[in-house]
């Protein structure tokens, strides 16, 4: 591509991790279900597929149309149908342990504080955005290696997580509590929360928040009327730099106001790796970049302090920012997404 790597869902894995034990894959659950067919028809898809790009990344929110309950709001026991099978959940859950950054979102924004959450593995602690709201929760490991027993001794009710990130721990998991999993974090993340709010029959809730979210969307995009700025989500990682695509959470909330990418950008995957000396490919009206982790870790101040870095027309411009990587590359929920409609229209759509 132009100089540059595409990658599909692996390359999440490295920014986000994945559960110990597992390879860089991970992620299929369900308490008292079985992982080998999707609900909603067809196998499973295979999970090399699911991480590393192809038919099946591209068609996770097809597969995850059967998920999801038929029970009333309020009424217990229910079956919730999900990556692994079915789960059935005898009583609204309490103690909540979730395994990702996306389901902490979730969980928050529906006004429930889990007992147990994993950090990312460059963080020890709960992300910002969410810190007033998300209570004290224990914690359970990192997303590359979850702690078994200190999930166990919180005694939770439910653990929410997908398949790609704990495929491996499954079983475990749900001999502790009721588990649920979405196929995968990431672009899917409207639907991992609509699934998430059906373990506790808030999916009014829940849809009612994405509907905010869209107007709010909406709206900056009519404030900006014909002119659309070019975007491009930058973030530096230790041992790569990336320019995250349409099939990833920031590329989904662009894509909703609607923003265009570059065109190294408009491809169905994940994100486009480039090198220092492929910089240039970034170059949009706007690029808006993150870190992960310490900025050391990365060639962050390489690429800043480079001559190539500075002939980049958004650089000239002064539209080159840094913003939050919680919420642009890590938050995966309409919190995180709120958060970032709000940094676009700041920056990109003041009058809006």
């Amino acid at each position: 591509m132009a100089g540059g790597a595409v990658l599909g869902l692996g390359g999440l894995l490295a920014a986000c991790g994945s559960s110990g034990g597992s390879g860089g894959s991970a992620g299929a659950g369900g308490s008292g279900g079985s992982g080998g067919s999707a609900p909603g028809g067809g196998s499973a898809p295979d999970q090399k597929s699911v991480k590393q790009g192809g038919d099946d990344y591209a068609t996770v929110i097809e597969k995850m149309k059967g998920f999801g309950t038929d029970a009333a709001p309020g009424v217990y026991p229910r079956t919730v149908r999900h990556a692994m099978g079915e789960t059935v959940i005898p009583a609204r859950p309490t103690r909540v342990v979730v395994l990702d950054t996306g389901e902490l979102d979730n969980v928050v924004s529906l006004g429930i504080q889990p007992v147990g959450v994993v950090h990312a593995d460059a963080s020890t602690s709960l992300p910002s955005y969410l810190r007033d709201k998300a209570g004290s929760p224990a914690a359970v490991g990192t997303i590359n290696s979850l702690n078994l027993e200190a999930i166990a001794a919180l005694k939770p009710d439910l653990i929410l997580g997908s398949r790609l990130r704990a495929q491996d721990q499954y079983a475990q998991l749900s001999k502790i509590a009721p588990t649920v999993f979405s196929l995968r974090p990431g672009y899917p993340w409207k639907q991992n929360f609509l699934l998430n709010a059906s373990t506790f029959g808030l999916e009014a809730e829940a849809g009612a928040q994405l509907d905010a979210y869209r107007a709010a969307a909406t709206a900056i995009g009519a404030g900006l009327g014909d002119k659309r700025p070019t975007i491009t989500p930058l973030r530096f990682m230790p041992g790569r730099t990336r320019l995250y695509a349409e099939l990833s959470f920031i590329g989904t909330v662009l894509t909703d106001v609607p923003l265009p990418q570059p065109a190294i950008e408009q491809v169905k995957e994940l994100a486009v790796e480039v090198g220092p000396e492929q910089i240039d490919k970034a170059d949009a009206d706007w690029i808006f970049y993150g870190v992960y982790g310490s900025p050391s870790s990365t060639n962050q101040d390489t690429v800043l302090g480079g001559a190539l870095w500075k002939t980049l027309g958004a650089v000239k411009s002064g539209q080159a920012r840094p913003v939050s990587d919680e919420t642009w590359f890590l938050g995966l929920g309409v919190m995180a997404a709120n958060a970032v409609l709000a940094d676009l229209k700041g920056f990109v759509a003041p009058g809006s």
